[in-house]
């Protein structure tokens, strides 16, 4: 652009001096050519919408497809815009969408492409880039950017076999002597109706083969609620692990999540303190039990967002989110390292009438002292590290 105003200037000076009409034609053309291609340059993407349309949330593994769609409205064509799309390097190679394209007036571009499910995580998609000049290449080139788009990718979800775990109790609701709750879907005989006694209860084929109006007698637990208390704290982990541990825990807990909900389907929560990627500041994270998909989906989502960081301890936040729970509920803690502090707080749950879980990330077993240590306190304690693809590779390790 620069280089055309000198360049007009001289003309102009010509002209002006052979005073050859020619010359002057020619000056005319290319100034009213300079400033038509500058206004049409500088409107050039004022009309131009896009819409990036895909699914917002999505598996481990799945792929997701991307359909961008590109919009001219206006009534000036664009002959060459440059799209360069920036993509997360986790789920897709190369890391950018380029391609060249041109626009008509009023004419609509569809773009399509598909990112892989290949690793959890909250990810950026975009922004979307385009670039364009004018057709004889007279001004420097301008450029539009349009807004990025999230897209969450939850976890690895596993069966609990691979990760060593049982499928049944002590993850879930415990058998309880103190008839606190009773299990309905748990009936262990059936007794005589009662003033007072609900009618749903009611025994009816029992009643019809006795004579006399009988009602079911339910087994009786403690709350079967499961809170799953995660450790994100980076120092919660073993140095040489600090990679890959975590990542375990995140699996570890989001299968718990799944199976007590989906297969046991009981409530189930979550607790953590955690980097969150929206914001700054390390962020806690609580989700209160509860039961059905919509309450699994709530917990995934987190352990698809969340990452490690400088976070408190996990032994002092414990016993304020298991206060929030109610009485008797299972405490599932997640964590890569024991220490004393630990099984103090477990502890101090368990006299506070809390189930207690301890699920440890690492390779070798507790220590000696610790696994006598939780013997004695009556708190089960299972070893996770078999899904070590979930890892990166880290088998030479273990």
């Amino acid at each position: 652009m620069r280089s055309m105003i000198p360049f007009l200037l001289g003309l102009l000076v010509v002209a002006a001096v052979v005073r050859v009409d020619f010359v002057f034609a020619v000056f005319y053309f290319i100034l009213a050519l300079f400033v038509l291609t500058r206004v049409w340059q500088s409107r050039m993407f004022h009309p131009v919408h896009v819409d990036r349309r895909f699914l917002e949330r999505a598996f481990h593994g799945e792929q997701v497809v991307v359909e961008v769609t590109i919009d001219n409205r206006g009534w000036l064509p664009i002959p060459w815009v440059e799209l360069h799309e920036i993509l997360p390097a986790q789920l897709a190679t190369p890391s950018f969408h380029r391609q060249v394209i041109s626009l008509g007036s009023h004419e609509r571009r569809y773009l399509r492409y598909t990112l892989q499910g290949r690793r959890r995580g909250y990810y950026t998609i975009g922004p979307l880039k385009l670039t364009s000049s004018s057709l004889f290449g007279l001004h420097s080139p301008v450029s539009a950017q349009f807004q990025p788009g999230h897209l969450v990718v939850y976890p690895r979800v596993l069966p609990l076999e691979r990760l060593g775990l049982p499928t049944r109790s002590p993850l879930v609701a415990l058998p309880a002597r103190t008839p606190l709750f009773e299990d309905p879907s748990c009936v262990i005989g059936a007794r005589d109706y009662q003033p007072g006694d609900s009618p749903r209860h009611i025994h009816w084929t029992a009643s019809a083969g006795s004579g006399r109006l009988l009602v079911k007698r339910y087994r009786p637990s403690i709350s079967r609620e499961t809170l799953i208390c995660l450790d994100m704290d980076r120092d919660g982990y073993e140095g040489e692990y600090r990679f890959g541990a975590p990542e375990l825990a995140i699996v570890a807990a989001a299968s718990l999540a799944r199976h007590v909900a989906a297969v046991e389907r009981l409530p189930v929560g979550l607790a953590t303190e955690a980097h969150d990627p929206s914001s700054a500041a390390p962020a806690s994270f609580f989700l209160p039990p509860r039961p059905g998909w919509g309450q699994l989906m709530s917990v995934l989502e987190v352990l698809a967002r969340i990452d490690t960081a400088a976070v408190a301890a996990l032994p002092q936040w414990l016993p304020g989110q298991a206060a929030r729970v109610s009485w008797g509920a299972t405490l599932t803690v997640v964590t890569g390292r024991e220490s004393d502090p630990l099984y103090e707080a477990l502890v101090t749950l368990r006299r506070a009438g809390f189930a207690v879980v301890l699920i440890l990330i690492h390779p070798t077993p507790a220590s000696p002292g610790y696994r006598e240590r939780a013997a004695q306190l009556r708190v089960p304690v299972y070893r996770v590290w078999r899904e070590l693809d979930v890892m990166g590779g880290w088998g030479d390790f273990h």
